[in-house]
């Protein structure tokens, strides 16, 4: 049965992205320190031996439980959704071959023709809300799982919207003090969620919750 899961890196004060990082300072990681503090909070996927193969980066790379997590949680992942700032700021930064390989649903207002990039990756976007986003990635994700890819405003819609099963977090101990926080204004809808494991490394804290 398909499941909708979030997968982010998270700030140990609970920052998915520090402030000042947008598209106007792209070009200027060092305003308000931005491109140091999110270096520091994906440290850790850098390294691992399955996304340096997956971006092309070449030989090497950590292998061992990190790098086999890593691999399982993009494998499963048959669609992915995202909000029209995460799609922005990653259109400038991936490669040619971006680094989902499933069709991607983008949250915005703005109309545009479905983005094909080489790799399997189709970008498409979504004018009428995140439960049509939703639709959509389970037409396409067939016996594997969506993917909530943020940012934080598109995972909160779909925490209120009750839908998300598992929440995997890469918590680093970095302090960001402001930006997009993942849990600015949770609803009372929002469902109840367990531990189901946690692995340490000296980088990250990556933690699995699903539903209570």
């Amino acid at each position: 049965m398909t499941k909708i899961f979030v997968n982010i890196g998270l700030s140990l004060d609970g920052y998915m992205a520090p402030e000042g990082m947008d598209i106007a300072h792209w070009g200027t990681p060092d305003h308000k320190n931005w491109g140091a503090k999110w270096g520091t909070l994906m440290s850790w996927v850098l390294k691992q031996q399955y996304f340096r193969e997956l971006l092309k980066f070449g030989p090497g790379g950590e292998t061992g439980e990190v790098n086999d997590m890593l691999r399982h949680t993009l494998e499963r992942s048959g669609a992915n959704i995202m909000g029209k700032r995460m799609f922005d700021q990653g259109a400038i930064s991936w490669p040619e071959e971006a680094p989902f390989h499933t069709p991607v649903y983008v949250l915005t207002h703005e109309k545009r023709e479905p983005w094909v990039r080489p790799g399997g990756t189709t970008f498409y976007f979504v004018n009428d809300g995140p439960e049509s986003a939703l639709e959509q990635a389970r037409a396409s994700a067939g016996d594997r799982d969506i993917r909530i890819s943020g940012g934080a405003d598109v995972v909160q819609q779909y925490l209120s919207m009750g839908v998300v099963d598992e929440l995997e977090i890469a918590l680093a101990p970095i302090l960001f003090g402001g930006g997009q926080r993942l849990f600015a204004s949770p609803q009372n809808s929002v469902p109840q969620f367990r531990i189901d494991k946690v692995l340490h490394t000296p980088d990250v804290t990556h933690l699995r919750y699903v539903r209570a």
